[in-house]
């Protein structure tokens, strides 16, 4: 089956390390973030991608220059103008051939839902298109779906206000489910989106299918992580330390991997990139260090990710999910609470 990643968004939230870098190119555990998703694809049966980009979009090209990211061939739609979630399905599917049923998944997202089940349930139901589900603790930053006991979906709703939606509130004691970001779609889904203007899947297009009764759902309770912001970005290296995700495999000693690290500095539950150098009494703990930063003595960085080549001065301390762009300095003394170096511009994310 063909798979379609939706790769084209700006990152914003992930300033200032998607500056220069699309998220999806992003290092997780020194590896780039789409090879973990294409390798999970892989092993529930993908045999092509079609990468839907955008935003620099030849960080992709240049990255696999071979046609080919792990074990997945893949081809290429480079959208002319943004067209919202559903136009890119429409446009990468058109680009690509894509007729019949494929997959469509958020390049951005980390799962080990299992893609089979979803599509063989897509198969069973008849139903336009199928998406997996994730309980969640609270839906207002996702798409809150319901649907009843045998998966038909009743209400989607795309990042509802709190309490704003009170007949869609689950029975007590069970989380309100979100969309997943994977679907199982038909060609009659295409026949949808209009080819001339920005479509949202989430807004327009399945609300439609929903009122004609043929949106399908999986409820799977698995490891499902967004990593839009900067404290998801870190949970998603830290939880593949931790052996949370199926599959996952680190090697290379990943928490002190650099020759360039003072036997007095105190690395704990971190993930530190290629040819670093961390000086004496320094602390690195729950953060991503890039490849190439240099830590000063002293230097304390919890809670943090560092761009690749990023300076932090003697003495200085990061803390709580603040972030360092690739080759930005902090200076000498410099304590960083919660920011970001250099500050993000006041811009919407895509």
């Amino acid at each position: 089956m063909k798979a379609i990643l939706l790769l084209g968004g700006f990152g914003t939230r992930l300033r200032p390390l998607t500056n220069d870098t699309p998220k999806q190119m992003l290092p997780v555990c020194r590896r780039p973030m789409i090879e973990w998703v294409c390798e999970h694809l892989h092993r529930h049966g993908v045999d092509e991608i079609v990468l839907s980009l955008g935003y620099r979009a030849e960080a992709f090209t240049a990255a696999y220059p071979h046609g080919r990211i792990g074990q997945l061939a893949y081809q290429v739609a480079v959208e002319p103008d943004p067209r919202g979630t559903a136009g890119a399905v429409r446009f990468a599917a058109e680009t690509s051939g894509i007729t019949g049923t494929f997959l469509v998944l958020n390049g951005d997202v980390l799962t080990d839902l299992d893609v089979g089940a979803l599509v063989r349930l897509h198969a069973s139901s008849g139903a336009e298109a199928t998406i997996a589900l994730q309980p969640v603790a609270d839906p207002s930053p996702y798409g809150l779906v319901v649907a009843d006991p045998s998966g038909r979906v009743l209400s989607f709703s795309e990042k509802p206000e709190p309490g704003s939606a009170p007949e869609a509130l689950p029975r007590e004691g069970e989380r309100p489910t979100v969309s997943a970001g994977t679907y199982v779609l038909t060609s009659a889904v295409l026949d949808r989106i209009a080819p001339d203007r920005p479509v949202s899947i989430e807004r327009e297009i399945f609300p439609q299918i929903v009122a004609d009764g043929a949106l399908a759902a999986l409820v799977d309770d698995t490891y499902w992580l967004d990593t839009g912001t900067p404290q998801q970005y870190l949970a998603a290296n830290l939880d593949i330390l931790a052996g949370r995700r199926a599959g996952a495999r680190v090697t290379d000693g990943i928490a002190a991997a650099s020759d360039g690290v003072h036997a007095d500095a105190q690395i704990r539950t971190s993930v530190i990139g290629r040819g670093c150098e961390i000086g004496a009494g320094a602390v690195v703990q729950r953060s991503v260090v890039g490849d190439g930063c240099r830590l000063a003595a002293g230097a304390i960085v919890i809670d943090s990710v560092l761009g690749a080549g990023a300076v932090v001065g003697v003495g200085a301390t990061l803390c709580d999910y603040s972030v360092v762009g690739s080759a930005e300095q902090v200076a000498p003394g410099a304590v960083l609470r919660s920011q970001r170096q250099p500050p993000p511009e006041p811009v919407s994310d895509s």
